[in-house]
């Protein structure tokens, strides 16, 4: 038995006497924000708490969004009825009113407040099971100091009978007793006599890039419009007459348009909007870019009728009429803009663009992205100045920070909310009461919430703002049934503080402009990433009035909640591991904002991407037409992978080729041969993944020479100019996957020996049936796009590594990359396999009570990022060949592959390689599923190097 004792003496010796000594988890760590590795102070305190039994932090300062990125694990503790304590300071007024107010409302947290001058710690303590973890450095509780700013910190972990540890508790213990508790009553005096330090003012300022800051004599153009207004003049001198920007909510397109204009010079300029509230902003923002007399800019809509303005702004529902457009030349307008262009598919718009002729025609959107089938794209000509979206405005700071909670919905007999719940349970007692806990849980950045809800139903929402006023919380309902007037009435007394939300349905996802609302609440199952977006997107505009927005998402037992780690991310591959990755490491958001999950709510997300079919046909027809018309063309498979918009496995593998899928859809160029269709399919099954390199390099050069005979020294040199692993047994591997003499059974039947290649007298060449296909020139373009993204997707992998760790590999992919000669079928393999020096494990974590295949309840477990528990196959002893091989480790690669359970298909993440402690190999007998019992061995399995610890904490989290 390993003592904890033993571990921390190896980490101790580790970090300061010989960094060559095997480490674990416990090793004392320095951490610093890294933004290139995405790892930041946040997350090792939020591992931290995720694992802990109690925990105290002693911190100087504190703010509302620092507070608020830990909030989820808080929460999850609060479940485990698990609590802590933080003692915090006044020091220079620092700490804003709000955040002790923020602290009270987090029911399973202590907060006492030092009466020390100067109190300047910084130091987050955690009890965990055996053994305490402390961190000591100069990171405050702020998201900046968590996420941004240079900081050194130093976590180490100590026994729990450690001198420092001891001392440490003895002095937080003694500030504590000295310290004063917080309540209602201090944050009223505090109140009473707070005054921010010009420090703090300073470091809150919102900044705006000059964008709405009426006091600016004079605005200039940030960074993103600078390089827009440079792209559309290059389009023009090409002789184009239209342009797309594509933006996220937020960025300033308004402005970027009417800088545009400052630099095009046109006689006359038309803006075309979709709702009437968005003119009288768009004229003002003009005005301030361009200047001039007010007389020169006019409004078209219902009510106004100021045609003869230089600078006009129009709805669509009024310019589109055919007795308003009679009233214009054709050519009288030189400068058109479209402001939500995707809308640009409807009737009223094609009456308007088929009807003027301007010298050039602006678009404007976020969401290009149509399902209709109207290609926004096209009628720009293809023509794309500038693009950014979501997580680059973010990094460039263009947007208000958010944070992001995906929040555990309302359990009524332990079922959570689902899309077959019923109204009445929607509109609940106790959901309500539930739904306000959350929301002044969550809270805001402000004084009060200025909040958005988005619900599923008319009714719904209605009946829930009536409750919201019942219980104090002013809210209205608006829906697409009210007038323009009560919207904008509605929208001013949430400005105006008078009411704290507006429920709504089908509104305000695009088109309108609330740069207050500082709180997002979705009581709604996600049906597309782009309304999700959509709906963020309400309180992305930055305003002095608000730091940050929080987001509020309650997860039922929805079925697309596999969508919500799509859109935040956006990634539309619809990979799978890509989801799952992004859900349980939520890294992927830019700056100080931040993306949080309840235990729970994570789990419906992993459950709901589990059980989706990422293939279906309608969804894969959508990618490729959105694709097809961005490009203008059929897109090809590497298209797919430039662009990042699907993955292209999905889509080649549906119809067993990307021929196939094409011809499914009658999008093919010309018909081929069953011969080459078996080609294509052996190469999207084989290559298309670009685990190995070396197969598509060898292949696309001999299809580049069809006539050319290879030696293996060539081949060998082709690898190495290519700077790709070499030796004797990957070239023989190599050609054996060409040859297609490694695949057995199924496979080799599927196959149907139609190999790439021959091997004659140590030559290897193109086989005469793959060169007789090569005489079609569509087969070679397939086969060629197969190859090429191949190797895009190659970047993945090491390639100087045989497996990549934290890559998926099925069995079979494994033996042929470990240079077996030959296949071997999955259930002969079952939990391990050995040959040539290699012993490979495959472990189902989760193995359920129906796990197939298995005698018995075998109890593989990650213990840790280092440790593993392992069983043998039954019946085995300590005298079975493969368990001497393993008591005999220096002559064994010994290779752990693992996966949560069987919801993920048959691949497994490659862990690393491992040696088993000696002492712990012990001989056992456990009961089988037919009532006997068998022996078998156990033992535990030390990682060389720690698992990655996000990968680490999903395989080890409940069922899912």
């Amino acid at each position: 038995m390993i003592l904890l004792t033993d571990i921390l003496e190896r980490s101790l010796k580790k970090a300061f006497i010989d960094q060559r000594v095997e480490g674990s988890i416990y090793d004392p760590k320095i951490i610093i924000n890294d933004v290139e590795t995405k790892q930041y102070m946040l997350n090792v305190l939020q591992d931290e708490l995720n694992s802990c039994q109690e925990f105290f932090f002693s911190v100087a300062f504190l703010t509302q969004d620092g507070l608020a990125a830990l909030k989820t694990q808080l929460s999850d503790l609060h479940r485990q009825k698990i609590t802590g304590k933080i003692l915090t300071s006044i020091y220079l007024a620092f700490n804003q009113p709000a955040v002790f107010e923020d602290l009270l409302n987090i029911p399973n947290i202590e907060v006492r407040i030092s009466k020390k001058q100067g109190f300047h710690s910084k130091g987050y303590l955690f009890k965990q099971t055996g053994y305490h973890s402390f961190i000591i450095g100069s990171s405050n509780l702020t998201m900046s100091a968590l996420k941004i700013n240079y900081e050194w910190n130093v976590r180490l972990t100590s026994y729990n009978h450690g001198k420092m540890i001891q001392d440490i508790q003895k002095h937080m213990e003694k500030e504590w007793q000295e310290a004063e508790l917080l309540t209602p009553e201090w944050i009223l005096n505090y109140k009473n006599f707070y005054q921010p330090t010009t420090f703090f003012k300073e470091m809150t300022m919102v900044n705006e890039h000059s964008l709405i800051d009426k006091d600016v004599p004079y605005i200039v153009p940030n960074k993103m419009q600078k390089i827009a207004l440079a792209n559309l003049a290059e389009l023009r001198e090409s002789g184009a007459g239209k342009g797309l920007v594509i933006s996220a909510t937020g960025t300033g397109k308004t402005f970027l348009s009417a800088f545009d204009v400052l630099q095009v010079k046109p006689k006359r300029v038309l803006f075309v909007v979709h709702r009437e509230q968005i003119l009288n902003k768009a004229k003002s923002d003009y005005q301030k870019i361009l200047g001039g007399l007010d007389k020169d800019y006019g409004i078209l809509s219902g009510n106004k009728k100021e045609i003869d303005a230089k600078y006009l702004f129009a709805t669509i529902q009024t310019i589109s009429k055919e007795q308003i457009l009679a009233q214009f030349p054709k050519d009288h307008f030189d400068y058109i803009l479209i402001d939500e262009v995707h809308k640009a598919g409807a009737k009223s718009y094609h009456r308007v663009l088929d009807y003027f002729k301007p010298s050039f025609l602006l678009g404007m959107t976020a969401t290009p992205e149509r399902t209709d089938g109207f290609n926004i794209f096209e009628l720009f000509d293809y023509n794309i100045a500038y693009e950014i979206r979501l997580q680059e405005a973010l990094e460039e700071e263009m947007l208000c920070p958010f944070h992001y909670f995906g929040v555990t919905d309302y359990e009524r007999n332990g079922e959570l909310i689902s899309e077959a719940t019923d109204l009445k349970y929607l509109v609940d007692e106790e959901r309500v009461t539930y739904l306000l806990e959350k929301l002044t849980y969550y809270g805001c950045s402000g004084n009060s919430p200025k909040g958005l809800i988005f619900c599923s139903r008319k009714q719904e929402a209605q009946t829930l703002s009536g409750i919201f006023n019942q219980k104090g919380r002013p809210s209205s309902y608006l829906s697409g049934d009210h007038s323009l007037e009560e919207r904008e009435n509605e929208v001013e007394r949430l400005e105006k503080g008078e009411i704290n939300y507006i429920f709504t349905v089908d509104i305000f996802n695009e088109g309108i402009d609330i740069p207050k609302v500082n709180q997002v609440v979705m009581l709604r199952n996600t049906q597309s990433s782009i309304i999700f977006i959509q709906q963020l997107g309400r309180g992305l505009r930055k305003d002095h009035s608000k730091e940050f927005v929080t987001v509020i998402d309650f997860i039922g037992n929805y079925k697309n909640n596999y969508m919500i780690p799509m859109a935040l991310s956006g990634d539309t591959s619809r990979d799978k591991n890509n989801l799952r990755k992004d859900t349980f490491d939520a890294n992927f958001i830019s700056g100080i904002s931040s993306v949080n999950f309840e235990k729970i709510a994570k789990q419906q997300i992993f459950t709901s991407i589990n059980k989706v079919a990422m293939d279906s046909m309608s969804e894969l027809r959508k990618s490729f037409d959105l694709l097809s018309n961005r490009l203008g063309r059929v897109p090809y498979l590497k298209d797919f992978q430039e662009q990042q918009t699907l993955d292209p496995l999905l889509i080649a593998n549906k119809k067993a080729t990307y021929y196939g899928f094409l011809e499914n859809i009658k999008k093919n160029e010309a018909t081929l041969t069953k011969t080459a269709t078996i080609f294509l399919m052996i190469a999207t099954r084989e290559f298309l993944q670009g685990m190995r390199k070396q197969e598509l390099i060898l292949l696309q050069n001999m299809m580049n020479d069809l006539d050319r005979s290879w030696s293996l020294e060539n081949i060998k040199q082709l690898f190495e100019q290519e700077s790709l692993l070499v030796s004797d047994e990957i070239i023989r591997s190599v050609l054996n996957t060409l040859d297609l003499s490694f695949y057995t059974g199924s496979l080799a039947k599927a196959y149907k020996k139609q190999a790439f290649i021959e091997k004659i007298e140590n030559k290897v060449t193109l086989s005469p049936l793959f060169k007789k296909e090569m005489n079609h020139a569509y087969f070679i373009k397939l086969m060629e796009d197969i190859l090429d993204t191949g190797k895009m997707k190659s970047a993945s992998y090491v390639p100087t590594e045989l497996l990549t760790r934290y890559q998926k590999y099925k069995r079979k992919d494994v033996l042929r990359l470990l240079n077996w000669q030959q296949q071997m079928v999955d259930q002969n393999i079952g939990g391990y396999t050995t040959s040539n020096g290699e012993f490979v494990i495959f472990v189902t974590l989760k193995k359920g009570e129906n796990f197939s295949g298995a005698q018995m309840a075998y109890e593989d477990e990650l213990l840790d990022t280092s440790t593993m528990k392992w069983f043998t196959k039954a019946p085995r002893s300590l005298n079975s060949p493969e368990v001497k091989k393993l008591m005999h480790p220096k002559d064994w690669t010994i290779r752990v592959f693992a996966k949560k359970s069987d919801n993920e298909g048959t691949e497994f993440y490659y862990l690393g390689d491992v040696k088993p402690v000696e002492e712990t190999i012990i001989e056992l007998e456990k009961p089988t599923q037919d009532g006997g019992k068998k022996k078998v061995v156990e033992m535990l399995l030390k990682f060389s190097e720690p698992i990655d610890l996000n990968l680490y904490r999903y395989l080890e989290a409940g069922q899912d």
